[in-house]
Order: structure tokens, then C-alpha cells, then sequence
């Protein structure tokens, strides 16, 4: 029966699809988590690298177009100043000429006073006490009343001055209309002579009347311009004194006493032709209108403004945003002698950022916070210094660098900036809202797509798991049905087999257990029969031994055979490894012959034994046939037996040797162990076989190397004969016992009865053996002459 129900089950806790689900839907879910994560943090570092990036350009933009702007403005305003220098120094030039050539310069003034008398002729003020020309001439020229006579007419000397300084009417109106715009040019005569000519015309006598009482009463240099004279006095004397290079002479900004406006002038001293003296000067005034100009001009932003300030921080051009937003206070100072100052220092200033701006040297962008209606507002400035020029503010001629300055509010400069890192940010918004929600969308996919995997891999799995509980219930008949073709298919099948097979052989299994019941029963039997057997051939077994033995033991010679010999003491032990063991030894007589044998078997056993046994019953026969030939009874004895090992097929032979005694003589023949004699007198004797036979049944004739040795045999003398059981056997250490240990055992027995030599040394052997096993068969004979 086919089970399809548990695939409909829903996934309980701890059921392997919950797990399956908990497990890959939960590795799945870390996987977008990570990956999503990883993406949205890329996305968040790749916004604040671009935001970065934007902003370091853009400020590094903004910086460059600030300093741009700021060299171009510098350069328009020094633009301006040396199209007045170079204006100045043009009309400087015309009356320098003049000066230098006096003749020229006396026709020249006769020949304007013939062609324009009016720049010439004066008319006397005796109210005012000075004489000024009539209006309609290109310029006025004013003579102060102490430069006049008693009569009220300009002295000689004046006089000459006012006609040569009318060459001020050809050059000054070409200039004043061409070059850089100028308010006024003027010719100013030296401090003997200080008439003061100026085009175009203007009330110039009256307006300095008005506004600077006294000045008729004091000469004009020292009255307007106190000090710069005499500077000009010190720099025809040394030219190295000027303070700047250039003989152009700024002023400070002042009110202009004609047009009342904020005027700067520009003065080029006038030397005498021999260059030792200050013979006048020529000048141009220009309105500080004309800088602020070019300075308000500055238009950076929104409310960016550009500022013009001297050294000491005195502001003279700005606009009235820059003049707010700098907290700058105007003042200007009309009392006193002198032209007019104006006061408008940055150190006055009511911010303390731009009181403490320090203007002696250039400084590159800086960022200062000013306030604006209580809160501290971020703003920008630069500031760049023009070419340094000769100044004239009050007392001695002084080197100026007037610095021009460009402010903009950082909120302004930087809008751009701002502007780029929202849309940046919007972007990365929008991108990171649009990769949460591929995120969501992947997990509902993701969760849907495990949902559907877990029911589709795990209800074989369960329909497994409840078939193998319906088996364990003894419910064979179960089957599950998988159609999938992967593992868990596979698995179904082989389930299904194994439930079939399971069922076959629950089915039979009776019958199989008779079948093996019976299988067994039979093999019991078997068994029995041979286990009878066995106990029936090793129990003929142990009895042929048990013969086997008891024969090897019957021949051996007595205890009362070995005591018959009067002149010698014979003691003997044997013990065989086994059962029967391969060991020969015999003691015959034949008279008063006595020969004594000892041989060794190779190996042991039952085969061993026989062989033992043939050697006895062949040696006894030869003996009682009286062969007293040693050699000849070798050969008969080994030919005897080669014969019967050839028969009989055993592959075994042995060493043999045989001592005859007849009373008088002891004669050692054939091959065996070291015979080992101790004489009464301590002396120890080793005799080697090996030259005196060959092992016995090796060849059917050994009569050829059969050899015999006579022992000296005195009374007291020992002699032991021995098998390799004893020299070969191993102590638990694997230590052979060894013939020279033999040897100190006889030597330290040597007093004793030949019965209690062998004892002891048999005693020693197996002290010295221990618990090892013996190998091989042990058997030691002792002789003493008596």
C-alpha cells in the first residue's frame, strides 16, 4: 500500500522540514541579509566617497575662481593706478621739459600769454587778497597774497611762473580726456612760488576760501601738504631715500575742497634743471569713486564684495553691503589743516573676526565667522596685496601696499556644493530604497521558493520516516510511493525492496528456521562423530607413545648393570623433550670389554625413538657378536641402519660415539660432542669427534672416515659425555648453557661420585633453564676410574 499522506502534513516543530526550512531558509535569509547589507553599505561608502569628491572639487573650484577673481580685481585696480601714473608722468615730462630748457620754456609762456591772455591775466580779490584769472580759460591759475606785491600784482618771479605754467592748457585737457578717468590736473609750483594751476577751470581761490580759512596766510605746502615737500627735498638730494622706487606720490583718500568729493591725488615732483631742488610738481586727482568702482564691481554669488584698505587697515573703496557686513563705522575729520581724511579702519570694525584681520601680508583663503542678526555666519576671504607705492597721509612720504580684499558668504560659494550633495543623496535614497525593496522581494521569492523545495524534498523523507514506523509496528505491507528521480527517490525504491524482502522472509521465515534447525542438528552430529574420532586415534596415539616410551625406557641399562664395574663409576641421566625422545645412550659388556655409547637423534619423537631403538638392538647384536674393532663396529652398526632408514624411509640420522675400555686403555671413535675429561688433578681435557666419524646414516659405507683416539684414563679421572640438550639449552634471557658452563660444573663437582656429578650438574641445568621450555632432549653420562 501506497503512503502519500504524510506529504500533505504540515510542517510541525522539530519535524525534519521544519528544520530544513529553519536551516536553508535561515541560511538563505543570512545570505541576502549579508549580500543586501553589503550592498546597501557599498552603496552609503560610494555616496560619501562621491559626496567627498564632489566637495573637494568643488571647494577646490570655488577656492580657485575666489583667488581668480581676487588677482583680476587686484589687477584692474593696479590697471587703473598706472594709467593715472602714467597720465601724471606725462604732464610731469611736458613742464620738466620746460624746466629744463628755460628759454623754450619762457617763449612758450609768451606765446599762450599772446594767443590766450586769459590764462594769464589776473584779477586781484582785495577781500580775499589773491588773484585768480578770469573764467573761459582752460584752467585756473590762483596766486595766494603773499605771493603778491604791494600792488597787488604777482611778483616777477610769480609773474614768469604763471606764464610758463600755461602750457598746462595744451597738454592737460588732452588728458584729462583720454587715459584713466581723472577728476583734475594741476600744476603746483615749488615752495618759493606755490601758485596753483589747475584745468579744467573752477572757483578755486574762493572754494579753498571757504573751506580752509588761513590757507591764504600760509605757504600751500606747509598749509595743505605738511611734510611732503621736504620728503622730496630729502629724495633730490638721495634718490636711494624714496621709499618706493618711483617718483609718483600717493595720497591718503581726502575730501576735495572744489568738488567735495573723496578724491586720492597723485603727485610727480618737478626738479630743478640741475636735479638738486623740487621746483613744483604735477598732479592728478582722481575720485575714490572711480576705485570703489572697480571694487564694488566685485560681485561673487549672490552677496559677495570686494574691499580696498591700506596698511593700517583704513577701508577706501566698498560697497555699502561690504561696509555693513563688516560692521565698518565712516568718519571723517574736517578740522584741522590739511587735506580731509577719512577713517573707515577694519580695526574699528564691530565683528572682532575682522578687528583682529591682519592686513601687512598676503594670506591665502580663510574662513571667518561673522555675526548677522545674532546667529555666526561662515564667510570666505582672501586677500591680495597691489604693488607697493609712495604715500603722502601726514608728515613724511611713507612706502604704501594697499591690500585688496574679497568676502563671500560660504553658504554662497559652496551652493553648488550643496546642490550636488543633495542630488547625491537623493540618489543614494533612492537607490538604497530601491535595493531594500529588491531585498523584500527577494526574500518572499526565497521564502516561497524553501516553502515549496522543504514540501517537495522532505515528503519523501517523512513518507520514509512513516513507512519505517509502520515496519517497526510489523506492518509489512507498507510501501511508500516517490516519484522524484534524485536520492530520496532511490532511497523509496530501496525501501520498498527491503520491505519486500522483509515480508518474504518473515513469510518463511518458519521454515528457514527448521531448515537451519535441521542444518545444525546434522553438523552437531558430524561433529560428535568426528570429535569421537579424534579422542579414539589420540588415545592409540598415547598408547603407541606410552609403548614407545616405555621401550626407549626399558633398553636403557640398568642402575645395577652400571654398578658391576669395578674399576669405574657410571652414572647417567636422560630426559626426552617429548614423549619419546631421540637421545642414545648404553652402557654393554662383553668380559672384561666395557663400550659405552652416546648418540644424538636429529629431532625427536616417535621416529626419533625407533631410530634410538635400532641403534640399541644393532649395538647390542655386534656386541654380543664380539666386534671388538671400534672402527669396524661403526661400519657394521651404520650399515645396518642405513639399510633399515632406506626401508623404513625415515629422513633422520644421528651422531654417534663409543668409548671401549678394556682395563687398560679408554678408545674414543666416531662423531659427537666435545668428550669433556676431568683428571683428578683439576685439569680440564676437551676432545673434539669431529675428525673421528661421520653421522650415522648418512652413507651406506663410512668405514673411511671412521678415526679412534686413546684417553689417558688414570684413577680419579672424569669423563662426561653429554648430548647438545645440555650445551644448547636457553635461560629465559635466551643464554645458551654452554660447554665451558659444563665444564666449571665438572671442575666444581670433580671429588664427587659420578652419580652426584651428574645431579648436580643436571641440578644446575635446570636452575639455569628456569621456567623456559626444553627443546630438546637432554641426556649426560659420567664415568670415574676408581
Amino acid at each position: 500500500m501506497m503512503d502519500k499522506s504524510s506529504s500533505k502534513r504540515p510542517a510541525r516543530l522539530g519535524s525534519f522540514r521544519a528544520k530544513f526550512i529553519l536551516v536553508v531558509g535561515g541560511a538563505v535569509l543570512f545570505d541576502l541579509l549579508v549580500s543586501g547589507g553589503l550592498a546597501l553599505w557599498n552603496v552609503q561608502r560610494l555616496s560619501r566617497d562621491a559626496t567627498l569628491e564632489v566637495g573637494q572639487g568643488l571647494e577646490a573650484a570655488s577656492q580657485e575662481y575666489i583667488r581668480t577673481y581676487a588677482d583680476s580685481t587686484a589687477a584692474q585696480v593696479s590697471l587703473l593706478l598706472r594709467q593715472v601714473h602714467n597720465d601724471v608722468g606725462t604732464l610731469a615730462g611736458v613742464l620738466q621739459a620746460q624746466i629744463d630748457d628755460p628759454e623754450r620754456n619762457s617763449d612758450v609762456g609768451a606765446a599762450i600769454a599772446r594767443t590766450s591772455p586769459g590764462s594769464v591775466s589776473l584779477s586781484y580779490d582785495q577781500k580775499a587778497n589773491w588773484s585768480q584769472n578770469a573764467p573761459g580759460s582752460a584752467s585756473v591759475v590762483s596766486v595766494w597774497g603773499y605771493l603778491l606785491g604791494q600792488d597787488h600784482q604777482p611778483r616777477p618771479d610769480v609773474q614768469s611762473d604763471i606764464q610758463t605754467s600755461a602750457v598746462l592748457d595744451l597738454v592737460a585737457p588732452s588728458l584729462l580726456q583720454r587715459g584713466a578717468s581723472k577728476l583734475q590736473m594741476y600744476y603746483i609750483g615749488s615752495k618759493e612760488r606755490p601758485i596753483f594751476r589747475t584745468a579744467p577751470y573752477t572757483d578755486q581761490a574762493q572754494t579753498f576760501d571757504r573751506l580752509y580759512p588761513g590757507h591764504n596766510e600760509a605757504n600751500f605746502w606747509d598749509f595743505f601738504f605738511p611734510g611732503l615737500y621736504e620728503s622730496w627735498q630729502g629724495w633730490a638730494k638721495d634718490m636711494k631715500t624714496r621709499p618706493v622706487a618711483d617718483d609718483i606720490t600717493q595720497t591718503a583718500p581726502y575730501t576735495d575742497a572744489i568738488t567735495g568729493k573723496l578724491i586720492v591725488s597723485f603727485f610727480h615732483p618737478l626738479w630743478t634743471a640741475d636735479r638738486k631742488d623740487v621746483a613744483g610738481t604735477a598732479g592728478a586727482d582722481i575720485t575714490l569713486d572711480q576705485l570703489a568702482q572697480t571694487v564694488e564691481n566685485v560681485k561673487v554669488a549672490q552677496s559677495g564684495f570686494g574691499f580696498l584698505a591700506m596698511s593700517d587697515g583704513n577701508v577706501v573703496a566698498i560697497n555699502s553691503t561690504g561696509e555693513k557686513t563688516l560692521g565698518l563705522r565712516s568718519a571723517s575729520d574736517a578740522s584741522g589743516t590739511g587735506v580731509t581724511g577719512l577713517e573707515r579702519s577694519l580695526k574699528g570694525s564691530s565683528q572682532p573676526a575682522i578687528a583682529k584681520l591682519a592686513l601687512d601680508r598676503e594670506q591665502g583663503i580663510q574662513r571667518l565667522l561673522l555675526q548677522q542678526e545674532g546667529n555666526q555666519v561662515p564667510y570666505i576671504f582672501i586677500v591680495k596685496k597691489l604693488p607697493a607705492t609712495n604715500l603722502w597721509l601726514s608728515g613724511p612720504v611713507r612706502q604704501e601696499a594697499m591690500s585688496l580684499g574679497v568676502v563671500v558668504p560660504e553658504r554662497e560659494i559652496e551652493a553648488s556644493l550643496y546642490a550636488a550633495q543633495a542630488k547625491i543623496s537623493e540618489a543614494t535614497n533612492r537607490i538604497v530604497l530601491y535595493q531594500i525593496l529588491a531585498i523584500l522581494m527577494s526574500l518572499l521569492i526565497v521564502t516561497i521558493a524553501v516553502f515549496a523545495a522543504s514540501k517537495r524534498i522532505t515528503g519523501g523523507i517523512s513518507a520514509l520516516a512513516d513507512a519505517a514506523k509502520r515496519i517497526q509496528a510489523k506492518d509489512y505491507s507498507v510501501r511508500v510511493a516517490i516519484s522524484s528521480k534524485d536520492e530520496v527517490g532511490e532511497a523509496g525504491e530501496a525501501f520498498n525492496r527491503m520491505a519486500e524482502q522483509i515480508s518474504y522472509h518473515t513469510e518463511n521465515l518458519e521454515q528457514l528456521v527448521e531448515e537451519r534447525t535441521a542444518q545444525i542438528e546434522d553438523a552437531k552430529e558430524e561433529i560428535s562423530t568426528l570429535n569421537a574420532q579424534l579422542q579414539r586415534e589420540n588415545r592409540r596415539l598415547g598408547t603407541e607413545l606410552a609403548v614407545a616410551e616405555r621401550i626407549q625406557l626399558m633398553v636403557l641399562p640398568l642402575h645395577q648393570e652400571l654398578e658391576e664395574f669395578q674399576a669405574l663409576e657410571i652414572a647417567a641421566y636422560m630426559r626426552p623433550a617429548e614423549e619419546v625422545g631421540g637421545d642414545y645412550y648404553d652402557v654393554l659388556k662383553s668380559g672384561n670389554r666395557l663400550k659405552i655409547g652416546i648418540g644424538d637423534v636429529t629431532g625427536h619423537g616417535l621416529e626419533s625413538g625407533v631410530l634410538m631403538l635400532m641403534v640399541q638392538s644393532v649395538a647390542r647384536a655386534l656386541q654380543e657378536a664380539g666386534n671388538t674393532d671400534a672402527v669396524k663396529f661403526l661400519t657394521d652398526l651404520n650399515s645396518a641402519l642405513f639399510k633399515n632408514i632406506v626401508r623404513t624411509k625415515i629422513d633422520k640420522h644421528l651422531t654417534l660415539a663409543f668409548l671401549d675400555y678394556d682395563g687398560k686403555e679408554m678408545i674414543l671413535s666416531g662423531q659427537h660432542e666435545e668428550v669433556v675429561v676431568v683428571r683428578a688433578n683439576g685439569e680440564v681435557e676437551r676432545i673434539d669427534t669431529m675428525d673421528l666419524g661421520i653421522p650415522i646414516g648418512l652413507e651406506a659405507d663410512i668405514s673411511a672416515f671412521i678415526k679412534t683416539r686413546e684417553i689417558a684414563f688414570e684413577t680419579g679421572d672424569l669423563i662426561l659425555l653429554h648430548t647438545d640438550g645440555i650445551t644448547e639449552a636457553e635461560n629465559d634471557a635466551g643464554e645458551l648453557f654452554g660447554i665451558e658452563r659444563l665444564c666449571r660444573e665438572a671442575l666444581r663437582l670433580k671429588d664427587q661420585s659420578a652419580e652426584k656429578v651428574v645431579a648436580g650438574i643436571i641440578a644446575t641445568l635446570m636452575l639455569f633453564i628456569g621456567s623456559q621450555k626444553i627443546y630438546d632432549d637432554i641426556t649426560l653420562l659420567a664415568v670415574r676410574h676408581r
